[in-house]
């Protein structure tokens, strides 16, 4: 292993081929975690492509386990969302007894972000619109929270990146004071650039906010057996509470 990744290696798949979260959380992991990341092409926000997708997964773990990492994280909520909580279990249970590497995904990561700051219901909020964001509801209400609203901003799936963090901030708010009794936000998607706005909707709004990125280094942390809290992005990366 190179004197880099001296504290352990983390395979990424990426479902898109967006630049903005890879970089995000590469400055956010400790120094001494190593990172490789991998890509699919996923360019439609749909159910069906979604689904499609996810056995295009497969090959690219198969490539992570061969090159020896520690650690494989699946990224992209809504392709494993759209199996059902259920059906995601099924299959990272599959691939872990296979290719004998702990595995999780988006989604299972924000869940245990949830539990860890013992959120019981929350109003989230995405980047789609229509049906798929009953589909995200649901998985999260299978998992055993309340879910009072999930709200999403049309936009074109490949114009997300261009979204002003005040623009979601906006949004997001709007969203918050509509369902009183949220315990914390829920951000799904990795695929808008509002880092910036998460500290500030947490001292604004009084609630936890789950952002991906921030969650994705906090599990990676707590899977490596390494707690190095970093202020800026959030509670749950700030206290690093136990998963």
């Amino acid at each position: 292993m190179s004197y880099t990744s001296w504290r352990g290696v983390v395979g990424c798949i990426k479902p898109t081929m967006r630049p903005g979260s890879t970089e995000e959380l590469i400055r956010m992991l400790p120094e001494g975690v190593g990172m490789i990341p991998l890509f699919l092409d996923v360019k439609e926000g749909k159910i069906d492509a979604f689904k499609r997708a996810v056995s295009a997964y497969e090959p690219q773990i198969a490539r992570l386990v061969e090159a020896g990492v520690d650690l494989i994280h699946p990224e992209g909520a809504p392709p494993f969302m759209v199996l059902g909580y259920e059906g995601e279990a099924e299959l990272i249970a599959r691939w872990e007894a296979q290719y004998k590497v702990p595995i999780f995904t988006s989604g299972t990561n924000h869940i245990r972000a949830l539990k860890a700051l013992d959120i019981k219901r929350f109003v989230g909020a995405t980047y789609f619109s229509g049906e798929i964001n009953d589909l995200f509801a649901r998985y999260f209400t299978q998992a055993g929270f309340e879910v009072l609203g999930m709200e999403g901003i049309s936009v074109p799936f490949d114009k997300v990146g261009s979204l002003s963090a005040q623009d979601v901030y906006a949004h997001i708010k709007k969203t918050f004071l509509k369902n009183p009794g949220a315990e914390a936000i829920y951000l799904l998607g990795s695929g808008w650039r509002v880092l910036e706005v998460v500290d500030l909707l947490e001292q604004d709004l009084g609630v936890p906010v789950i952002h991906p990125v921030p969650a994705r280094c906090w599990e990676i942390q707590r899977r490596l057996v390494i707690r190095q809290p970093l202020r800026g992005y959030g509670r749950l990366l700030a206290e690093m509470p136990a998963g």
